[in-house]
């Protein structure tokens, strides 16, 4: 007899963006009139760099002549983006890697969502709360994360770990050991940091534990200050225990092309299982790679132009950031994020839960933002904007929020 896998049935409600859609779309038909800017969903605005489309053009010719028709990429990804990862975003920074610990993929997302795949079902995992959802719901659907209690919007088998006003929305160690880590730095939802003493703790945890770490470091090009480390491998000892997933969604706006990747190093192992091995065969099994004209554009990321193009469209939203977090301290609002990256976290006013906020500031100044309880218990109280708007629409947000 055909059944659903019933860690699916588990889930609870809706996807929080798919909410915040819906929602948005009842009010837009009901007010047609209205204008509705939207600091919801993180998402770009501006188009890709010149130099990037230069490249994308170059590699469209490249395929519609047989001798440089390029059919399946290869599992890992083409050598050329591979390399050229390393030297920029590894040895600058002093971290040696090899060409087979680097995996090409469609999107930081996918890798977030596939990586627990090779861990046992009975590992435990540790999150942040507030906690990017995928995190969560990928172990849900891996029947890894026990029952969902509603009243307290937790799961029964996952540690979370607060990350609040008092710890500067950065979590401590759990006294309960888990295996699994999620750790996401610059933050998403909070857009918090930690330095790199700060980091190094961790990996020594990880490492006396027996617990591997998956860091998330898709924010990595907006870290401003000189402390904060912009790979987990500048710690010591991290590639023992850490995996490190990338994107090019935010750093290059490639959230309508996808492109991404994950480190694995070889030293990383769980007894004499080595698990650059195991998700190489992963990948190989279930991902036929990244379209070659992706990864040339991701190559051109890289180039001089490629970096100074890509770097003002960072810089123009981190000042959109600035106008977010400055306006709303103004207007009274308790608030962080902002500075390392393109996120800003504030406190509901006048007790109002996360969706009652929402619906608050979507009916009386018609902005879209993200309601803190969708990222976990400790976002309660809380709200997300993001500065990937358009310098206009954020200020005419950010005005419409302080006339309230």
């Amino acid at each position: 007899m055909l059944k659903i896998n019933e860690n699916y049935l588990k889930l609870p409600g809706s996807y929080l963006f798919s909410t915040i859609a819906k929602k948005v779309k009842e009010f837009s038909e009901m007010n047609p009139d209205k204008k509705i800017i939207r600091l919801g969903i993180g998402d770009v605005t501006l188009p890709l760099a010149p130099a990037i489309i230069t490249a994308l053009h170059d590699a469209v010719d490249e395929m519609a002549k047989k001798e440089t028709f390029k059919g399946y990429s290869p599992d890992l990804g083409y050598e050329f983006l591979r390399q050229t990862i390393i030297e920029h975003d590894y040895n600058s920074r002093g971290v040696t890697l090899a060409l087979d610990e680097v995996f090409i993929s469609d999107g930081a997302k996918s890798d977030s969502g596939n990586i627990q795949e090779i861990f046992d079902v009975n590992c435990k995992i540790a999150v942040c709360d507030p906690v990017y959802p995928v995190y969560v719901d990928s172990n849900v659907m891996a029947g890894r994360t026990g029952e969902y209690l509603t009243d307290a919007g937790r799961w029964t088998n996952v540690i979370y770990m607060p990350c609040k006003k008092e710890n500067n929305f950065a979590p401590e160690l759990p006294e309960d050991t888990p295996d699994l880590i999620y750790l996401c730095f610059p933050n998403n939802p909070t857009g918090a940091t930690i330095t790199k003493s700060e980091l190094q703790k961790w990996v020594d945890y990880a490492n006396n534990a027996g617990a591997v770490i998956i860091y998330d470091a898709a924010y990595e090009a907006y870290i401003s200050e000189e402390d904060v480390p912009h790979t987990i491998y500048e710690c010591e000892n991290a590639k023992s225990c850490a995996i490190e997933i990338r994107s090019f969604s935010k750093n290059a706006g490639f959230t309508g092309t996808r492109l991404g990747y994950t480190v694995i190093p070889k030293e990383l192992k769980v007894g004499d299982v080595m698990l650059n091995s195991l998700w190489a065969r992963r990948h190989g099994t279930k991902f036929n790679g990244a379209p070659y004209i992706i990864q040339a554009a991701g190559a051109a990321v890289y180039s001089e132009e490629g970096k100074r193009q890509t770097g003002e469209q960072i810089a123009y939203y981190m000042n959109n950031a600035r106008v977010i977090r400055e306006g709303l301290q103004s207007a009274g609002f308790s608030v962080s994020g902002g500075v390392n990256a393109p996120y800003i976290w504030l406190e509901t006013p006048k007790g109002m839960t996360s969706w009652e906020f929402f619906d608050y500031l979507l009916l009386n100044a018609n902005v879209v933002g993200t309601p803190g309880s969708g990222f976990g218990p400790s976002g309660e109280g809380y709200f997300r904007l993001t500065a990937f708007g358009t310098l206009e629409n954020t200020i005419e947000a950010i005005n419409r929020i302080k006339q309230l």
